[in-house]
């Protein structure tokens, strides 16, 4: 995606596609250690993608981007974390 795109959407679209991107860069580090990727330079453009969004969004005064993405990312790992730790004591 394009900046100019991506200045065109709106503030809870970008969040989206800032979540959905960052969910694609965790496929495809988990393919890249279990099978070959077909293309392995989609994780650096995954990355740069979403390098683009956090730049968009602080450009309009988003503060604490990673901050918010980050309380997300935990309240929705939490299920994966208990799984985790379900497995150590078992």
């Amino acid at each position: 995606m394009k900046v100019t795109d991506i200045r065109e959407l709106k503030t809870d679209e970008l969040h989206n596609e800032l979540d959905r991107m960052r969910r694609h860069l965790f496929d495809l580090r988990s393919q890249r250690v279990t099978e070959k990727l077909e293309d392995p330079t989609q994780l650096a453009k995954t990355k740069k993608g979403i390098a683009r969004l956090l730049t968009v969004l602080s450009e309009r005064g988003e503060k604490d981007v990673e901050q918010k993405q980050m309380k997300l990312e935990s309240a929705g790992g939490s299920r994966a974390a208990k799984a985790t730790t379900k497995a150590k004591k078992a």
